[in-house]
């Protein structure tokens, strides 16, 4: 599929995110924004049982906006927001009987952002609204998603356009990145892995879509990471119980820095020093890396969108596709790649335990009380 160039305001968007957003940022220049949204990407959690955000300025919570796609200098997407918005207040008075103050009702999305980083009763408000328009947006976007009539071969090619662009940025930038791989997961692969889990359907699948980056160092690791969901995806959309890092104990690397040790009583929620392992049964014990799935916001051509339904333009122009994002340093892929940890050691005992599945089922062991003689 040969895409067309962005409209004007989705490029002036990018052009004034990157004016605004800083570059790859030193785990000592991190903010509290910055180590509480990788805290929950590495532990999988969900930004619903956040009480607050932390973005200090009008630019910020623009640049967060524009991360979902969304122009907040574009007329038709503050339309679009501003339905939201509306939608939400609907939704929220309607089953839990909340009043909202008029400054909360009125207020554009960049300003309802800042009131969400801010304090007192507007705070509270403006934060229960966000969540709301969190969960209205994305069931938009999963909607629209099913009405567009395009096959997923030309939706992955939108997302893995996004990916390599900004990916591009960064190794034309010098990032400390050795390597970068993403593709499709090829049909054989894909019935092997749901030949091998117990649900067997397809919705079960993350990583029809995945990409992994490899840094010089573990240090370059949580900058990164920052960076992408920045840049890439926005990381309030990551998928919740998803995520795995084998990689840090994460209160004792905060601990560790001195610019991480002063936030750590402000985290939302519990701050885990445990590991967060992934529920791959044939991965090794021996395997470290960091991985979740995040569901990319895609903003989808003009050109497309003609050929919806009628009436799919009130679902706004974004749709998500979920990916998974693997992320480690040069020396724990190596690590990885030494004895039982290797993928194809993991291969094999994947394809071993399908082997006997479809060959043998769930077979019982039989009952030795039941023998006779």
């Amino acid at each position: 599929m040969n895409s067309d160039p962005p409209p004007p305001s989705t490029r002036r968007a990018h052009e004034r995110s990157a004016e605004g957003l800083r570059g790859l940022r030193d785990l000592s220049e991190f903010s509290l924004q910055d180590i509480d949204a990788v805290r929950l990407i590495l532990q999988g959690d969900s930004v619903i049982d956040w009480h607050r955000l932390n973005l200090t300025d009008r630019q910020q919570a623009a640049d967060f906006i524009r991360n979902h796609e969304l122009d907040p200098d574009d007329e038709r997407d503050v339309e679009y927001i501003t339905a939201l918005k509306e939608q939400a207040i609907g939704y929220l008075r309607r089953n839990f009987n909340l009043a909202f103050p008029k400054p909360v009702q009125q207020a554009r999305a960049e300003d309802l952002v800042i009131m969400a980083s801010g304090s007192g009763h507007r705070q509270q408000a403006a934060c229960t609204v966000l969540k709301a328009m969190q969960i209205i947006n994305h069931t938009n976007g999963r909607e629209l998603l099913f009405r567009l009539p395009v096959s997923d071969r030309d939706l992955f090619h939108l997302v893995e356009e996004k990916v390599y662009r900004v990916v591009g940025t960064m190794l034309s930038e010098g990032f400390p990145i050795t390597e970068f791989v993403g593709g499709r997961k090829n049909l054989d692969s894909t019935y092997t892995k749901l030949l091998s889990k117990p649900e067997s359907s397809a919705v079960a699948l993350y990583d029809k879509l995945r990409f992994r980056i490899v840094t010089r160092q573990r240090e370059d690791l949580l900058p990164i990471l920052l960076y992408l969901s920045e840049r890439l995806f926005p990381f309030n959309y990551v998928v919740p119980k998803q995520s795995t890092n084998t990689m840090f104990h994460f209160r004792s690397f905060c601990e560790s820095h001195p610019t991480l040790k002063k936030y750590i009583s402000k985290f939302q929620g519990p701050v885990e020093d445990a590991l967060t392992p992934g529920d791959n049964r044939f991965s090794s014990p021996a395997y470290r890396t960091i991985q979740f799935v995040a569901d990319v916001p895609v903003r989808v051509p003009a050109h497309i969108m003609e050929l919806a339904p009628p009436g799919s333009g009130n679902l706004g122009p974004i749709v998500y596709m979920l990916c998974e994002i693997q992320l480690l340093d040069a020396e724990t892929e190596e690590a990885n790649e030494t004895g039982s940890a290797n993928h194809e050691a993991y291969k094999q005992r994947q394809r071993e335990a399908v082997h006997r599945r479809i060959r043998l089922g769930a077979r019982l062991p039989r009952d030795p009380s039941s023998s006779k003689g």
